[in-house]
C-alpha cells in the first residue's frame, strides 16, 4: 500500500511552535496595524517590504533553536507533503518531502510567480547577528531591506534582484516551485492518505481529499479535536500526533 502523509501545525507543536490558529498562533498575531492576513501577502511584500520582513523576520526568531520532536522523525522516511514552512522535516532527515507552502530558511528571486527561480538559503542571520534590539523596529526594518537587496529608499522590491522569503502567501497560488505537480502526483499513487495535525483551512488538503475520494484511497484523520468533514469513509484517530505514532 502506497501511503500518503499530509501534515499540519499540530505535527510541530510539541517542538513550541505555536499552531497557527490557535490562541497563541501566528494567524492570531498581526502587527500593529495589519493583520495576519494582510501580512502575509504578496501585495504587501511590494508596496510594503519592511513591514513584511520585520513580521516573517519575528517568526524566524522564533524557530532558530527548535528541534524536531518524535513526529518529525517517524515521518523522515515517509512520503510527505507538510504545510509548515519552519523546515523541521529537512533537520529530522526527510530528503524528499514537499513544503508545499514553504520554509521559512529559503529565498528566492523576486520574479513572477510561475517563474522558475533557484532556492537560495536566507539572510536572516545576518540581521540577527547585528544584535539588534528586537523592539527598535526602524533599525531592524533598515538591516532587513539592506539585507533581502530592496532599496530603503524607494521600499519596492526589483523583480531579478530583490529576495523574497520562499513562501506561498495568501494572495499567491500553488506553482511548481512548490512542487505542485509532484504533490499531485503522490496524491494520485496513494492507496492511503494520512492528514496529521491539520484545520483543513487551506487549498492543499481539499485537493488532496478530492483526489483520494475520487481514487477510493483510505482516509484517515490524526487530530486531537478533529475536523468532521462529513464523510462516512473517513477514519478519525482523535490523538496527538505523538500518540498516533507511539501505538505504530
Amino acid at each position: 500500500m502506497t501511503s500518503l502523509y499530509i501534515t499540519g501545525a499540530g505535527v510541530s507543536k510539541q517542538s513550541g511552535i505555536p499552531t497557527f490558529r490557535g490562541e497563541d498562533g501566528f494567524w492570531t498575531i498581526g502587527s500593529v496595524n495589519y493583520t495576519p492576513q494582510e501580512m502575509a501577502t504578496r501585495q504587501m511584500y511590494q508596496y510594503q517590504p519592511d513591514e513584511f520582513l520585520l513580521w516573517y523576520y519575528k517568526r524566524f526568531v522564533t524557530y532558530t533553536n527548535v528541534s524536531p520532536n518524535s513526529s518529525h522523525y517517524w515521518l523522515a522516511d515517509k512520503r510527505l507533503i507538510t504545510q509548515n514552512i519552519d523546515g523541521l522535516d529537512g533537520k529530522a532527515g526527510n530528503k524528499n518531502y514537499i513544503p508545499i507552502h514553504g520554509r521559512l530558511d529559503k529565498v528566492v528571486l523576486f520574479a513572477k510567480q510561475d517563474e522558475d527561480v533557484p532556492l537560495m538559503d536566507a539572510p536572516w542571520d545576518e540581521v540577527a547577528q547585528q544584535e539588534i534590539e528586537s523592539e527598535d523596529h526602524a533599525r531592524l526594518k533598515c538591516a532587513l531591506l539592506e539585507s533581502f537587496k530592496i532599496s530603503a529608499a524607494s521600499k519596492q522590491p526589483e523583480k531579478g534582484v530583490s529576495l523574497k522569503p520562499f513562501i506561498l502567501l495568501f494572495d499567491e497560488y500553488y506553482t511548481d516551485l512548490y512542487r505542485m505537480s509532484m504533490a499531485e502526483q503522490w496524491m494520485l499513487e496513494a492507496d492511503r492518505m494520512v492528514f496529521i495535525g491539520t484545520s483543513f483551512s487551506v487549498n492543499i488538503t481539499s485537493i488532496a481529499l478530492k483526489i483520494g475520494m475520487q481514487n477510493g484511497a483510505r482516509l484517515e484523520i490524526v487530530d486531537p479535536e478533529p475536523v468532521d468533514l462529513g464523510i462516512s469513509s473517513v477514519i478519525y484517530h482523535q490523538l496527538t500526533a505523538e500518540a498516533y505514532i507511539a501505538g505504530m
